[in-house]
């Protein structure tokens, strides 16, 4: 069997593929719409994962926030430092941040923890609603399913994927102390040969003033 690629590895080789395959993603960009209706003035904002900080970073800091991204991948950060100015982005595993409690005004994860555990996923889930300022949110998007360390292949790289159902997911953030304020499902093809429909889940949760 072909060893699972990581996340700097697939995300190095695509580049800006992927943002090309998921740029017509419409239920990512009304998540990002009623993020930012909510969001206060020049608001701290962590994308985790940030890829080629399109369309996340780039309509956030478009909106006056304070935009800070994080990528494992190399590529990607050269990437969105040269398409969004305007917006700051390191090279960093998510699991390694770390930050004060209140730090964030929201925090957004779109697809960015597939390639972790579910047991990385959930401690995850519980230092973002940490570093939440009270009141803050968090934008979760994930492809929703019933599985923990599957290989699959993702537009022609072996990888290793875990995910939650919808409801799970829901269920994950509310053990963390956050309230599911949105929920989205949507249906996606990719823009990419050989891709196939694929669901999508997006999530809002507020951490309680």
């Amino acid at each position: 069997m072909t060893r699972p690629e990581s996340a700097a590895e697939v995300f190095d080789a695509l580049g800006k593929d992927y943002e090309h395959a998921f740029r017509t993603a419409t239920a990512q960009r009304a998540a990002l719409t009623d993020l930012l209706a909510d969001l206060p003035p020049e608001a701290k904002v962590l994308d985790l994962g940030s890829g080629t900080g399109r369309p996340t970073a780039e309509l956030l800091a478009a909106g006056g926030h304070d935009v800070t991204g994080y990528d494992v991948a190399p590529k990607m950060v050269e990437i969105a430092r040269e398409q969004v100015p305007a917006a700051r982005f390191e090279l960093g595993d998510m699991r390694e941040l770390a930050f004060d409690d209140g730090t964030w005004d929201a925090v957004t994860a779109f697809f960015s923890m597939l390639q972790l555990p579910r047991a990385e996923q959930e401690t995850m889930i519980g230092r973002i609603a940490g570093w939440l300022k009270p009141g803050g949110l968090l934008v979760f998007a994930t492809v929703p399913a019933d599985v923990d360390g599957v290989d699959i292949v993702f537009m022609g790289h072996p990888v290793r994927a875990s995910s939650f159902t919808a409801s799970a997911l829901a269920d994950r953030l509310r053990a963390a102390g956050l309230e599911v304020v949105r929920e989205e499902q949507a249906e996606f093809v990719p823009d990419h040969p050989g891709a196939i429909p694929e669901p999508h889940v997006h999530l809002t949760a507020r951490k309680p003033s």
